[in-house]
């Protein structure tokens, strides 16, 4: 059955390809169909894949082999919520180290270009913190960092 929303991701022509990465990366993640074009199409040829139907952490996307027209940034990332530094450091290395690129304050792209923030829960917990100073010094923390170093963050947030 098909989701009543589905995000729909643009690829030149590896939907398959980062779909199948992130499905093997990503726990609640996998590839549930995919679909060649039935005619010719302006970036592709009948038979090409022309969509993948996928799940990442439960999500549902659409992979769209669309070409070279559209280029994907960090107007839209996907948010990974890490319990500890072992799965922040898992999922990190799995994108920037698959080809991708490491950013700042946790952000990275993944080779196809899609953005993700690892986000350890312990960062949006001590951003959101009443005490603001902490929070503070946790912000002020992680501004910091490329890869969010949770050690880090507890220590700021302590004081």
């Amino acid at each position: 059955m098909v989701a009543k929303n589905t995000i729909c991701l643009w690829y030149e022509g590896d939907a398959e390809k980062a779909a199948n990465f992130y499905a093997k990366t990503f726990p609640d993640s996998a590839v549930t169909a995919v679909h060649s074009a039935p005619g010719d199409y302006p970036s592709g040829k009948e038979g090409d894949v022309i969509t993948v139907e996928f799940t990442v952490m439960g999500i549902p996307c659409i992979g769209l082999n669309g070409g070279p027209v559209f280029k994907h940034n960090e107007a839209f990332s996907f948010q990974v919520a890490t319990d500890d530094q072992a799965e922040t450091d898992r999922f990190w290395d799995a994108i920037v180290g698959n080809g991708g690129e490491a950013s700042v304050c946790g952000w990275c792209k993944d080779k196809w270009g899609i953005s993700w923030q690892i986000t350890p829960r312990v960062l949006t917990e001590a951003i959101a913190h009443p005490d603001r100073a902490a929070a503070k010094r946790a912000f002020n923390a992680m501004m910091g960092m490329t890869r969010i170093d949770v050690a880090a963050i507890e220590a700021a947030l302590k004081g």
